[in-house]
């Protein structure tokens, strides 16, 4: 077994007593078909670069508390065995918190059942639930270490605190958490080169990188200022950028990614391309940025990387790899062939289901005085449905969803009357007059992922304020909690009758002869809703934009007949889906 040792000088990062620096991509094995880590990983070898660098995204480990999943595409064990192979060192990033436009920062959703719990910071049951995760990923992280014979290199305490807190004896149990558990590797912090940034997530002992994507100069200059001597390391270069529903779809010169890549590489600095390779979101994993304005984030991860979402080497790969070329030799291996596309053409939805027809199949009702959110029902995504009896005679009043989370349709005696979404100025009225025999009142409420970034961290979804009629809140209620994370009792009937107002699932069917090649789903005419491919949930989708095709990477699909079921809230045109060969990200 060879044993390396990466050491922090004076002058810089030395790798078993030689000169080191760091050239290295991000990668997120969570993100990634386990089928394409090789392909990925390869593509990053080719491109001059020597180490990979991800996340460990905890929610999607530990999706029940005390139940862990290491297995598919989330075997960190395997992929970091195949960067090795493949002649790549590692750079890990085990958060507890990750950021990264992933669901809720990579926190596990059952975190916010704890009654007393403050994240991020020394709570005790914060505290308790991190190091029971630490026990399980240390324990299979330990043997990959450089020092043990591994790939990893580097690991990185907390992620981006600066942004978010400045409990500094919070950094620090992180730190001793992962060393106490084995991590004898360097350890760093990664923030915003800012004064506030800094001051609140470094502490001393624990060596300092820097997050940015621009003006290389005045942002060493200010890393500079809190950390005289020791190696420069950009741990993300924001060479793209990512996308949240309603904007515009982002993209960034690839000669000027370049350029600033090698401004940063003619400093002699380390650097960490984020993303080297996005991925995607693939169900309801995606996250949301929240700074009083609540924006989530579709489910493509594409990043504008300089490998696209679904693996394709772009222009910004091209001029990335001749920039590292003037720093770096670049090995002489073959870069893996372009994955094969398909046209499988239109899928027609032959078979329907109303929601409110099969409430039963989907879901047991949880009786509650007041409309209570998701976490205290025990649900972590999905929808969730509230059902009540509205007393009368009462005059025209509205509806007001008090503070949903995140967006609210809102049914009278089964008639689809609004929808009031969070980001609203003013909640769309939705008058009811109730008649003297009563009515019956129903809201469903999408979560549309959790907020990963910004001071609005701690909040519940569905409905945690209250429904009102009027100045009146309404009382007892039935909550269906919707996972949608099982299908398969659902009661089709034969035959898309047009849309009539009310949530429908729609299911059709495909063939493939031989194997499976990636595609691209699109939903021309279709509004807003999931996408579910053999029982996965695959997408969300949206008419707003930008992101108008779902990934279907081919180890998702299956020779012979496959499934294809939406989930469709606001209504849709043709019943009709394409199974393309090009994506549409807007």
């Amino acid at each position: 077994m060879d044993r390396h040792l990466l050491a922090i000088e004076k002058e810089g990062f030395t790798l078993d007593g030689a000169p080191f620096r760091f050239i290295a991509g991000a990668i997120h094995y969570f993100r990634v078909p386990r089928e394409y880590w090789r392909d990925r990983l390869l593509k990053l070898k080719a491109c001059g670069f020597n180490a990979v660098e991800t996340y460990v995204a905890w929610n999607a480990h530990e999706k029940k508390k005390g139940e862990f999943d290491f297995s598919g595409m989330l075997d960190i064990e395997e992929y970091l065995r195949t960067a090795q192979e493949v002649g790549l060192w590692a750079i890990v990033r085990p958060g507890p918190y990750i950021c990264s436009e992933w669901e809720f920062g990579g926190l596990p959703w059952w975190l916010l059942t704890e009654p007393d719990i403050r994240l991020r910071c020394m709570n005790e049951s914060y505290l308790a639930a991190v190091g029971r995760f630490f026990d399980e990923l240390m324990r299979r992280l330990r043997p990959l270490l450089s020092t043990n014979g591994g790939p990893i290199l580097m690991m990185q305490v907390e992620n981006e605190y600066g942004s978010y807190g400045d409990d500094s004896e919070y950094i620090s149990w992180v730190r001793d958490a992962l060393v106490s558990r084995g991590a004898d590797v360097p350890l760093f912090t990664s923030d915003g080169p800012t004064d506030f940034m800094l001051t609140g997530g470094t502490i001393e002992g624990v060596h300092r990188t820097g997050n940015f994507g621009s003006r290389v100069e005045s942002e060493f200059a200010k890393l500079r200022e809190r950390q005289p001597d020791g190696p420069l390391m950009c741990c993300e270069y924001w060479n793209g950028w990512f996308d949240h529903w309603t904007e515009e779809h982002h993209s960034r010169d690839p000669r000027d990614a370049a350029d600033t890549l090698g401004q940063i590489l003619a400093t002699g600095a380390s650097v960490s391309a984020y993303m080297f390779h996005g991925g995607t979101n693939f169900g309801f994993m995606n996250g949301a940025y929240n700074y009083d304005v609540y924006q989530p984030t579709v489910s493509s991860y594409d990043d504008d990387a300089p490998v696209n979402e679904c693996g394709d080497l772009t222009e910004k790969w091209r001029l990335f790899r001749e920039t590292v070329a003037k720093f770096a030799p670049i090995p002489e291996i073959e870069v893996p062939e372009r994955m094969p596309k398909a046209r499988y053409g239109e899928v027609r939805f032959t078979q329907s289901a109303r929601l409110f027809d099969n409430l039963d199949a989907l879901s047991a009702p949880v009786a509650c005085t007041c409309p209570e959110p998701m976490e205290k029902l025990g649900q972590g995504y999905g929808y969730i449905l509230y059902r009540a009896q509205v007393r009368g005679p009462r005059e025209e009043l509205p509806v007001i969803v008090q503070e949903p989370r995140d967006r609210a349709h809102i049914f009278v005696n089964g008639e689809m009357r609004g929808i009031q979404y969070r980001v609203d100025e003013k909640p769309t009225p939705v008058p009811v007059a109730v008649p003297k025999e009563g009515l019956q009142l129903d809201v469903l409420v999408e979560n549309m992922g959790r907020t990963n970034y910004g001071y609005h961290m701690h909040e519940w979804k569905g409905v945690s304020e209250g429904i009102r009629l009027g100045q009146q809140y309404i009382y007892h209620w039935q909550a269906y909690p919707l996972p949608l994370d099982d299908l398969s009792r659902l009661r089709y009937t034969d035959g898309v009758p047009a849309f009539d107002g009310a949530p429908v699932f729609l299911r059709g069917a495909f063939t493939i002869d031989g194997a499976p090649k990636d595609t691209f789903i699109k939903l021309p005419g279709f509004k807003k809703g999931v996408i579910f491919l053999n029982g996965r949930p695959l997408s969300r989708y949206w008419e707003v934009g930008p992101q108008r095709s779902a990934y279907a990477p081919a180890p998702f699909l299956r020779e012979g007949e496959n499934e294809l079921v939406v989930f469709e809230t606001d209504g849709f045109d043709t019943p009709a889906a394409l199974l393309d060969d090009a994506f549409d990200l807007g």
